[in-house]
């Protein structure tokens, strides 16, 4: 309340104050101060107007002027040109001209008619507010003081003193060194008021005044013998029935001043119920505004910690790649190694094979006995011409190449982490924006792709689902492929050696938001698979990564493998690793469903060949066809050609076609399956090229 009850001109609690116009307040002394003068006829607001300042018009008259009976007239003092709480004040006006007074809070200007100062009411209850005010502080303080220590002076470096003075403006406490050395009573200084330390005096001050005394009503200021008896709400000040009488209120609305003091005061109580309640709500509100800084700086550590975790994810995700890509070029490369060292033997053996050979037959060309010569060379004969036959076209050029068939693209991945950013959260319901596909999770498998993503959305827009779309694998039109609330999806039947543009799109109540960037997808260049043990009847063994197949019993039982054929053309081979007793293990595809408790092809979901050591028969639906000659031993390889856009099944043994097409007018989704017993051990070998010597 303190600042209510301070001049705006001198800064010091108000002292004879006077009301002006404007409804705000002044002292009286400071209201001689900053009267000023101005020319007969000219509109004071207009004279104000026409400077650069609110006081500026009359700088070449700096003149003051203190009349003790607040008539306006009177001699003439030097003035400062600010006062000691940083008001502008200028001179007032020489009698012969017209004065006025400008408000400091304000700035509205109000001309003073013959009675000078005296023609502004002099407000008495603020008079009797600062009265008290006093009163209770000089209490205060005299308490205080009886039980404090002294007030120490606040300009000593060390060892501060008892402090002797106070300014009322400045609001700090000096000792007599201090005083004189920071705040001297001289220059833009003097004006200000200083008063012993409130602590030390039972006044507090130099404005301490006498102890409260019953305040006499207030008088008309042009009748002093007569009491406010009556409120003018035209001129909204307190009259007395002298001004009735003289008729200067004759056409105003005139009430009894007790009934406009009651409406008044319930004026006051209800606005300031208002005032209390917001005054309450602000007071919850710095509360609130408080307890979020705490919240802010809690928020931001958490977001922070969340942020570097999620980076370190993406980073571990990285590594964790990175080992798994660096595994495969090592599986890679010890492939390949195997195979040029598996061939630098076979050579070796080969070549060693035939230098002896060679050798033995430059020894037996030597000799001159006819007989004996005829009775070898036939034999020899025929081991050179075999031998010879050894050497094919293909034998002496190497299985593999030193280069590595892998590829990394790294460009969208890159692009993608180039393009991380923080989403602008919105503060209303809108589309959902562009799923981010996560490519470290996006993969192919044979004719399979499965695509993940995510959504980053305020929690006002939430999603109801998302829309996958590829093409055809040629560039062509895009497709709806699922529709749902998984962010995972795997998409089978596709091409075989074909690149799939991929991309979604989110949707919620409000609509359908944007398309993600385009993901391309390449599946297998041919199929690898392996034996499928989820489907295999419960007397077959797999091994080697369920690659190698054995069984338990002396029945033929049947296992599938994991790949599903009803497109393209598909060639897998198997290798006979063990052949005993001369069975007949069978070898083609089947459905699903096929019987796995019997030979392949006993039903109608199998098309098969069954071979033993020395011929084959094709069989499906227990109807046996085609016999053909030759069979296989340990070390033979069986080869099964699917082709779904001629729709037939060809068999081959030691890259040989064995009979003609065994099988046509295929049509559904296929199986490579086997059936065998425990006699026979087989290993699948699958990513094969396409044999070329095809008989039709």
């Amino acid at each position: 309340m303190e600042e209510e009850l301070k001049c705006p001109v001198c800064g010091s609690l108000f002292k004879d104050p006077i009301l002006l116009p404007c409804s705000h307040n002044v002292c009286l002394a400071c209201a001689r101060n900053i009267t000023v003068q101005t020319p007969e006829g000219e509109n004071p607001v207009q004279s104000r107007a026409s400077g650069s300042s609110d006081y500026d018009y009359l700088d070449m008259d700096k003149m003051s002027l203190y009349s003790e009976t607040d008539s306006g007239y009177g001699s003439y003092t030097p003035c400062q040109l600010k006062s000691p709480n940083g008001v502008r004040v200028f001179p007032p006006a020489i009698a012969h001209r017209h004065c006025s007074l400008t408000c400091p809070l304000c700035h509205r200007s109000v001309s003073l008619d013959e009675r000078g100062l005296r023609g502004f009411p002099r407000n008495r209850l603020l008079e009797a507010i600062v009265s008290r005010y006093q009163q209770n502080r000089a209490t205060l303080s005299s308490s205080s003081s009886s039980s404090s220590t002294s007030v120490k002076c606040q300009l000593c470096d060390r060892n501060p003193v008892d402090a002797t003075v106070m300014c009322e403006q400045c609001d700090v406490y000096y000792c007599n060194a201090c005083q004189q050395r920071c705040h001297p009573s001289r220059g833009p200084l003097a004006k200000h008021r200083l008063v012993p330390p409130r602590n030390k005096g039972a006044g507090g001050g130099s404005g301490q005044q006498p102890p409260a005394t019953a305040r006499k009503p207030a008088t008309c200021v042009d009748h002093e013998a007569e009491n406010f008896n009556m409120f003018c709400c035209s001129c909204k000040a307190p009259v007395c029935m002298k001004c009735l009488e003289e008729g200067k209120h004759a056409k105003h609305d005139v009430k009894p001043l007790a009934v406009m003091w009651k409406q008044h005061k319930c004026q006051i109580s209800q606005a300031l119920n208002g005032v209390s309640e917001k005054a309450k709500d602000a007071k919850e509100f710095l509360v609130q505004l408080k307890n979020m800084l705490q919240q802010i700086q809690e928020s931001g550590v958490e977001f922070e910690a969340c942020l570097v975790a999620q980076c370190d994810s993406l980073i571990e995700a990285l590594t964790r790649q990175k080992a798994k890509l660096l595994t495969k070029v090592t599986k890679e490369k010890e492939y390949k190694l195997k195979v040029v060292r598996d061939q630098i033997t076979h050579c070796t053996m080969k070549l060693r094979q035939t230098t002896g050979m060679m050798e033995y037959c430059l020894e037996v060309l030597k000799e001159n006995d006819p007989s004996g010569f005829l009775q070898i060379s036939d034999a020899l004969i025929k081991r050179v011409t075999s031998s010879q036959d050894q050497w094919v076209k293909g034998a002496l050029e190497p299985k593999v190449g030193p280069e590595f068939d892998l590829t990394l693209n790294t460009d969208s991945l890159l692009q993608t982490i180039l393009q991380l950013d923080f989403c602008q959260v919105e503060s209303g319901p809108s589309v959902p924006p562009a799923p981010l596909l996560q490519l470290e999770k996006c993969c192919t498998r044979n004719n399979s792709a499965t695509l993940a993503w995510r959504v980053i959305a305020p929690q006002s827009n939430l999603m109801e689902g998302y829309i996958l779309e590829l093409d055809d694998g040629n560039g062509g039109q895009y497709r709806e492929v699922y529709v749902g609330k998984e962010t995972v999806c795997t998409v089978d039947g596709l091409h075989f050696n074909s690149s799939y543009n991929a991309r979604v799109k989110a949707y919620n109540a409000v609509g359908v938001g944007p398309y993600s960037k385009t993901v391309v997808l390449k599946t297998s260049d041919v199929a690898w698979f392996t034996f499928d043990p989820s489907s295999a009847h419960r007397d077959i063994v797999l091994t080697n990564e369920n690659q190698t197949v054995s069984c338990n019993s002396y029945d033929d039982r049947v296992v599938l493998g994991t790949a599903a054929f009803s497109k393209g053309i598909h060639y897998w081979e198997v290798s006979i690793d063990r052949y005993d007793n001369h069975p007949d293990p069978a070898f083609g595809i089947a459905r699903i469903n096929t019987m796995k408790d019997m030979m392949l092809g006993k039903d109608d979901k199998a098309w098969a060949m069954y071979v033993d050591n020395n011929r084959s028969w094709f069989m499906h639906n227990n109807s046996h066809t085609n016999r053909a000659e030759g069979g296989i031993t340990k070390g033979s390889t069986v080869g099964v050609l699917l082709d779904l856009t001629k729709h037939t099944v060809t068999f081959f043994i030691n890259k040989e076609q064995h009979g003609p097409t065994a099988f046509e007018n295929l049509e559904g989704v296929f199986m490579p399956a086997v059936s065998l017993n425990r006699n026979v051990q087989v290993t699948l070998l699958t990513g094969l090229e396409v044999p070329k010597n095809i008989k039709q």
